[in-house]
């Protein structure tokens, strides 16, 4: 069954993902089984997707309900569902952040309110972070640091700076008179889990505020109590005027979501911005389920604390495994800095029932659902430690060889 999946995508789908060996198809809670029924903890999470985990049943049964009622929506019509879960959001929402644009993605979120930022400032440069990730179409992609992303695709849109991420002096420097808006992760995630220097937050807020320039704060993989807050920025008590969200906002359905002042969303007027499928009632639905589990059933503090434990176990394999440089992050948004490049290390994960995601060459990334249990995470754990024994006898293996 699995040689009949892979040889179908690879022989239409487009070739841009970096395939891993397995072909899933189940998913629950923090588990996976692919086509031939092995079992996989899951320390992906759909690239931090789900949140509440997979095929999580309070999400099942209100999408399940809402396919039966009402699919499509557009938003030049009301709808109840949309209504609920934009007051939810808003009750969850940083202080003051009260008017909200729905969309399907959060490369979608950041061009939305890359517009929203300029329309309202009538300014047009952008200060970006190195290290930074914000999606991949034109304006999100000129936003993001690395070159291998941008490169083939300049001329993306003009006046785009980007300031070393955590340098207060230099965002001083470059957040000027003619700066529409800074964009940052909170913690950064594509780059290795990277968390700010403290008052580095703080600063940039101060700065904005006195050059009258919009803070844009990219909660996309951070969101939605991902690292023991419900959102990453509440670690420094800082709050941006316009914030990005999306991944596992909807418990596995697309959707992404701008969360802006009101006076700051008031600039768009009819027409700025539209999305077809933005706010559909079954993304809706499922969005709002996925706020009430976490809520209900205190996924933040559980995520603080389960995230806490295995963050432990994890520097306890780095004190006796010197092929790690690090171990980082917050909750259960944390990374693996190895010494080396770690395909093997990825790949080795599949093999024993686990799946891990990587963040360039040497780091692993770690975005298990919040629903993981502390069995599952020491499992985890041991199997991670084993993959860097092998990985490092390897190593050593090749060195020795003639």
């Amino acid at each position: 069954m699995s040689s009949r999946i892979t040889e179908l995508e690879d022989r239409y789908f487009a070739s841009v993902y970096q395939k891993m060996p397995v072909a899933l198809v189940k998913g629950k809670g923090a588990l996976l089984w692919d086509a031939d029924g092995k079992e996989y903890i899951d320390c992906m999470g759909g690239y931090g997707v789900a949140i509440v985990g997979h095929c999580n049943d309070v999400v099942v049964e209100a999408v399940k309900h809402q396919s039966e009622r009402l699919l499509t929506c557009h938003g030049s019509f009301y709808n109840d569902v949309r209504a609920e879960l934009l007051e939810k959001l808003v009750n969850i929402a940083p202080k003051g952040l009260n008017k909200v644009f729905l969309a399907n993605s959060g490369t979608e979120a950041v061009e939305c309110a890359i517009k929203l930022a300029r329309k309202h400032t009538g300014k047009k440069k952008i200060v970006a972070m190195t290290g930074s990730f914000h999606g991949k179409t034109m304006g999100a992609l000129s936003a993001t640091w690395n070159e291998k992303y941008r490169g083939p695709f300049e001329p993306l849109i003009p006046r785009v700076e980007f300031c070393p991420f955590g340098n207060l002096e230099k965002a001083f420097e470059l957040i000027d008179g003619e700066t529409a808006t800074v964009i940052v992760e909170p913690i950064q995630g594509e780059s290795g889990i990277h968390l700010p220097p403290d008052g580095f937050l703080q600063g940039l807020r101060e700065i904005c505020d006195k050059r009258n320039v919009d803070l844009i704060f990219d909660e996309i993989q951070s969101g939605f109590a991902r690292t023991g807050r419900m959102w990453a920025s509440e670690h420094w008590n800082v709050v941006p005027d316009i914030m990005c969200v999306a991944k596992g906002m909807a418990g596995g359905v697309p959707m992404g979501a701008v969360l802006a002042r009101g006076d700051v969303m008031a600039v768009f007027k009819a027409g700025d911005h539209s999305s077809t499928f933005g706010g559909n009632p079954l993304a809706c639905a499922a969005a709002s389920a996925t706020i009430d589990y976490i809520i209900e059933n205190h996924i933040v503090e559980r995520a603080a604390s389960l995230g806490s434990a295995f963050k432990l176990g994890l520097e306890a394999v780095k004190q006796r495994r010197a092929i790690i440089r690090e171990v980082r992050g917050l909750g259960l948004m944390l990374g693996i800095e190895s010494r080396f490049d770690v395909k093997d290390i990825l790949f080795g994960g599949f093999d024993k029932g686990v799946s891990l995601l990587y963040s360039g060459r040497n780091i692993i990334r770690l975005l298990p659902p919040l629903v993981i249990t502390e069995e599952q995470l020491r499992k985890v754990t041991t199997v991670i430690e084993e993959l860097f024994i092998a990985d490092a006898s390897r190593r050593m293996s090749l060195q020795q060889k003639p």
